[in-house]
């Protein structure tokens, strides 16, 4: 469950003993209210601008066949380098807003006539200068001349970022898996749901606060705001992104 950008909306305005706004009037806003639902929405992109691989941002559940298999993927085709990320955007605009480039898996479970044994393999990641320098020249020449492909064992990003090759070029249909969030938009309409869960709204709330006592030109409150959102921010990442425990482990055989 999310909060609705009204909700969000009328609540800063109850705190400041402002009139609320109802679904009729909520678009026609203006004065304060319009300051608010502004403030609502720098807060929000704020926090998803803070870590772009927050789990609610996530395209998907992971993976289709395996959860460690990424939360999308790319169907190659055999003699085609260059594959876009997101081949329903036509721009930055609605592209993904993160793609985890170190976690790219190729694999031919799932490839219509495929059978075992399958190819599974992690694809490492390379600058495009790595690969200008040392792979460029011969696999284009592979490519113009001879034809002559192989399967895929390093990945690179295109210099728009909207788009991954693969070294070598594809001599089969390969399914490549990849984990990639979604990049927020504002919210408009008085129905639009913020992504954040609810459990974590009050977050939201004070980095609006935040805004809407700078404007009033309340610089204590402001700080307190931002203090707020700073330790709520923190916590939000630790329950969402903490890394998991590292331990020690004897491995030695006990002889009894």
């Amino acid at each position: 469950m999310a909060a609705t950008f009204l909700q969000l909306t009328n609540e800063l305005l109850r705190e400041m003993n402002e009139v609320s706004l109802t679904t009729a009037n909520f678009n026609n806003a203006v004065g304060v209210q319009a300051h608010v639902k502004d403030a609502v929405n720098r807060g929000y992109l704020d926090i998803v601008n803070e870590e772009p691989q927050f789990p609610f941002l996530a395209v998907e559940s992971s993976g289709e066949i395996d959860p460690f298999y990424g939360n999308t993927s790319i169907e190659t085709i055999a003699g085609q380098r260059w594959y876009e990320l997101k081949p329903s955007s036509d721009s930055l605009l609605t592209d993904y807003g993160y793609v985890d480039w170190d976690d790219f898996y190729l694999t031919t479970i799932g490839v219509s006539g495929e059978s075992a044994p399958y190819t599974s393999k992690n694809l490492r990641f390379i600058t495009l200068e790595e690969w200008k320098d040392y792979y460029r020249s011969s696999e284009n020449e592979d490519d113009a001349s001879e034809q002559q492909y192989g399967e895929p064992r390093r990945v690179v990003r295109s210099p728009d970022n909207r788009k991954f090759g693969l070294s070598p070029i594809p001599d089969k249909a390969y399914k490549v898996y990849f984990y990639a969030y979604v990049l927020p938009t504002e919210m408009v309409s008085f129905s639009d749901e913020s992504v954040i869960p609810i459990t974590y709204k009050p977050v939201l709330l004070a980095r609006a606060r935040y805004y809407i006592h700078q404007f009033k030109q309340d610089s204590q409150a402001a700080a307190f705001a931002l203090e707020d959102y700073k330790r709520g921010l923190k916590l939000m990442k630790a329950n969402l992104m903490q890394p998991s425990p590292t331990y020690m482990k004897d491995d030695r055989v006990r002889f009894v």
